[in-house]
Formats: C-alpha cells, sequence, structure tokens
C-alpha cells in the first residue's frame, strides 16, 4: 500500500476512521473486530476523537489494539472547549485512559475554538515533551487558520472533509500543503450523510469509470482521493466486505482519462470557497 510520511513515520495512505463508533453498546464487538481486521489489512492509521460517542470511540479503539499497539498509529483529537493549556493536559489524559495506551501518535485540535491557538499549541508541546504524545496537529483549518499556526509550532497534518463532491480545498489550502509537504487527512472520503452518499455514488460519471474497471463506484471515489498527492483517506467501515473492498481501492489505478471523466463529473473548484465541515 502507498504510504506518506508524516510525524516523521511513514504511514499507510489509507486508514480508518471512528465516527460514530461507541455510541451503541450492541455493535461494540462488530465495531472491534472492524478495526481490527483493518489492522490486518494494513489499515493501521486509525482515527478517533474524544467527541465521538464521548469517549465511546476511543474505548473501541482500546480493545481493538489490545496486544498489538505496535501495529497501530493512533490519532486522537480534543475538543475545541477543551483546548487551553490545562484542558488538553487534562482531555489527553482522560483519552489515554479510553485508549488504554501511554502515548497518542498524532493529537489534534479537532476545530478551532475560543482559546488563543498559542495556549493550545503549548499545550501540545507540555504533552509531548512529557511522552504523552509523540506528535500533534489540526483539524477543519482553512488557509487562515494554518499560516497562524505556523507562528505556534508546525502542525503535523490538517486533518479535513474532502471527496469528489468537496473539492474546495484544492484551489488554495492543498497547494499550500503541498508545497511544504504538510500531509492532508481527509475524512469522509466517500461521504456521511445518506442523501449526500447517494448523490456521490449514483453519479453517472462516477458509474461508468467503475464499471470499467469492474469495481463499485465508492471504489473508485476512494481510488480517487488516495490518487491525490500527500493525501490520507480516513473511511469508517465496520462491515468487512466494505473493509475489504476499501483496502481493494488502494490498488485501483486511475488513468488519465479515468481522472479527466471525473474531473468532468465533479468539477475542481474555480475560485476560492469556505472550508467544507461535517
Amino acid at each position: 500500500m502507498k504510504t506518506l510520511k508524516m510525524a516523521g513515520r511513514a504511514v499507510p495512505a489509507l486508514g480508518q476512521g471512528t465516527w460514530n463508533m461507541g455510541e451503541q453498546a450492541a455493535c461494540r464487538q462488530d465495531e472491534v473486530h472492524a478495526l481490527q481486521l483493518g489492522l490486518d489489512l494494513g489499515m493501521t492509521l486509525i482515527d478517533t476523537a474524544e467527541m465521538y460517542g464521548e469517549g465511546g470511540a476511543e474505548e473501541v479503539v482500546g480493545e481493538a489494539i489490545a496486544g498489538r499497539r505496535d501495529q497501530a498509529f493512533i490519532v486522537s483529537k480534543v475538543y475545541p472547549h477543551n483546548a487551553s493549556f490545562d484542558g488538553v493536559q487534562e482531555a489527553c489524559e482522560r483519552s489515554l485512559r479510553r485508549l488504554k495506551v501511554e502515548a497518542i501518535d498524532l493529537y489534534l485540535l479537532h476545530w478551532q475554538g475560543h482559546h488563543p491557538l498559542a495556549e493550545t499549541f503549548d499545550g501540545f508541546e507540555a504533552l509531548k515533551q512529557a511522552g504523552k504524545i509523540k506528535s500533534y496537529g489540526v483539524s477543519n483549518f482553512d488557509l487562515e487558520n494554518l499560516e497562524e499556526s505556523l507562528a505556534y509550532g508546525a502542525p503535523a497534518t490538517n486533518q479535513v472533509l474532502y471527496n469528489l463532491m468537496k473539492r474546495g480545498i484544492e484551489f488554495d489550502l492543498l497547494p499550500w500543503a503541498r508545497e511544504r509537504q504538510l500531509p492532508i487527512m481527509a475524512y469522509s472520503p466517500l461521504e456521511t450523510h445518506g442523501r449526500e452518499q447517494a448523490v456521490l455514488l449514483g453519479n453517472p460519471g462516477l458509474n461508468a469509470v467503475a464499471d470499467a474497471h469492474g469495481v463499485t463506484p465508492a471504489q473508485i471515489a476512494l481510488a480517487w482521493v488516495l490518487h491525490q498527492d500527500g493525501v490520507i483517506a480516513i473511511p469508517k467501515a465496520v462491515d468487512p466486505v466494505h473493509l475489504r473492498a476499501n483496502r481493494a481501492a488502494a490498488e485501483i489505478e486511475l488513468s488519465a482519462g479515468d481522472l479527466a471523466a471525473l474531473d468532468q463529473a465533479f468539477p475542481p473548484p474555480r475560485r476560492r470557497r469556505a472550508l467544507d465541515m461535517r
């Protein structure tokens, strides 16, 4: 599988998301098994957050990686209202307990809130010096936010909403990040909400490319995100069939003709847009 360098480590371009996990006890073992299968398939980057299931998703991740910590690259995120200097320390400790790990590989500010970014980054740096996190970054930052962040530290990544239907970052943020070799983590690479996902996967142009490759529209949509230079995709899947399909998408090679057809079906931005967020 294609890998990217992030936070000084090689990580797979295809990881696993956990949004909506840890919310229903009846689903817990299926979610744990899904993450474990993902690890088996080489999708060793697992993204979570204290917001997901109010910590429930982190508990699912902790159970899934038990005895396999060295195989997983764990990303978690702190709520903006917990992002004061002291709040970051306390939130991280709670996440560590739920994950049952000694350190988080990459800790992100989920989005920018009212606490000064300098204070948040000071908190991150203190956690890093204490060995509680190995690196830190941001999420849902537009270009102005990113440029501001450079005054206080060098974020290891910016996690944003990015897929064939939401291509706004290509106008300014993505080129800026590539120039600085800052990896972008793409959440919801297949959309999330039912109506938007149906529009994406029902697109005739996408389906034509999928038919030509003998794969599903979802696999082509994911392969397109993975094709983008400097981008890591973190789709969430619990069904083993979907997990294996996602993994297979990482091996699809899109031709120049495929890419042109997808650009026609989903035109790239011609002007600056506000950052899409879920």
